[in-house]
């Protein structure tokens, strides 16, 4: 389904406007506490990618081949894979990290897609995550089940109502409280996944 979230350069014009408010700190934090063999989900227009640590080894992966046109024009040095998160090419335990910013709100799968995100991770291995979520407040939460058909349609396939958070955890990760960060609707930690 494609949407706004699929239109490159809008997708980039909003970013902007979000980054602005404060969602540039989230993206450098998500960035910065990468280590070793990294793998990012859903790059997007790969508005992260420059922001990793230089001795990071970067991989990323996005479905989209609009915006794998665009983050490889961005960060050219980063290899990039057309793969969904349900399906990522990469041997078990393959990565150190693995980073995830709004991209969960529109895996078709969540479950899926974190299973397979807890499967290329080694063992101890970090998952970074940033997403927005279903509200807290109940009228909010009312309001965003509302709005979800048209919602998906115009955002392409996102789901601004999901509780990812929950859905982390039932994937079997283990939410870690440093660096743990809540603005409004958005969320921001790292998460292991339980021994």
């Amino acid at each position: 389904m494609r949407g706004v979230e699929q239109i490159p350069w809008l997708y980039d014009v909003l970013a902007s406007l979000m980054e602005l408010r404060g969602l540039g700190r989230w993206r450098d934090w998500l960035a910065r506490g990468a280590k070793g063999r990294t793998l990012e989900v859903g790059a997007g227009t790969g508005r992260n990618l420059p922001r990793y640590p230089k001795d990071v080894r970067l991989i990323a992966t996005e479905p989209d081949l609009a915006m794998v046109k665009s983050a490889r024009r961005r960060a050219p040095h980063v290899p990039l894979v057309v793969a969904s998160a349900e399906a990522l090419p990469f041997r078990d335990g393959a990565f150190d990290t693995v980073v995830s910013s709004l991209v969960f709100c529109s895996v078709p799968d969540p479950a899926r897609g974190l299973a397979e995100v807890k499967r290329v991770l080694r063992p101890g291995g970090a998952l970074r995550m940033m997403e927005h979520v279903r509200a807290e407040t109940p009228l909010r939460g009312r309001w965003q089940d509302f709005i979800q058909p048209a919602w998906t349609r115009l955002a392409g396939g996102c789901h601004n109502n999901r509780d990812t958070v929950a859905a982390v955890e039932r994937a079997g990760f283990v939410i870690e409280d440093e660096g743990r960060r809540k603005n409004g609707d958005l969320r921001r930690f790292q998460a292991r996944p339980a021994r």
